[in-house]
């Protein structure tokens, strides 16, 4: 039997076919010699389901709307949302370390002592909070004594040093410190100076 060219063309490529499509995603386990197949039961149970597909072929087959997602969305998601920083501890005390946290704890200071300090422990992330410490004398009716800001920018767990100074004595009496985070108030803490 003699092709001509078209034909031996076509047979060629209808055989090409078959091969790959017999190929493609099957892959049957012979059965042993001497045991024929049972119908139906061994062919399906022999034939395994298709690998899960990688990423890269998901996205090779998914529509397009579900695949891209806009940059800010996909963004959004790899990224945790920022903890909101609050404050934590309010510490106040009449010396401190490097690392800003009070060595002298205390709540009563003598009138010669130069220099209080409160110390503000926050947790959470913040690019452009701002901590204020406002420092007041009661028995003189609540007289301001001072009034602090600092911008604090953090990752995470900071401490902030706020400190109010009287090279002369103090008037004894009854003080407190109210700390504030972005005006609203968030600390306080009453402390006393009196004599040795």
């Amino acid at each position: 039997m003699t092709l001509s060219p078209r034909s031996a063309v076509l047979y060629s490529a209808s055989l090409a076919a078959l091969l790959l499509l017999s190929a493609c995603g099957k892959h049957e386990s012979a059965a042993p010699t001497g045991q024929p197949a049972a119908a139906g039961t061994a062919a399906a149970s022999s034939t395994m389901a298709p690998a899960p597909a990688t990423s890269g072929t998901a996205a090779n087959m998914a529509p397009p709307s579900t695949v891209k997602q806009p940059a800010a969305a996909a963004s959004a998601a790899a990224t945790p949302a920022p903890t909101p920083i609050t404050v934590a501890k309010l510490t106040l005390g009449s010396a401190v370390n490097a690392e800003h946290q009070i060595t002298r704890p205390g709540t009563r200071f003598a009138s010669d002592e130069k220099t209080i300090y409160a110390s503000v422990a926050t947790e959470g992330q913040s690019r452009d909070a701002t901590l204020n410490a406002t420092w007041r004398y009661l028995e003189g009716k609540g007289q301001l004594v001072s009034s602090i800001s600092q911008s604090i920018a953090t990752d995470g767990p900071a401490i902030t040093t706020f400190k109010v100074q009287n090279p002369d004595l103090w008037p004894e009496g009854k003080y407190k410190v109210e700390i504030s985070l972005d005006g609203k108030p968030v600390a306080q803490q009453s402390f006393e100076i009196s004599k040795r």
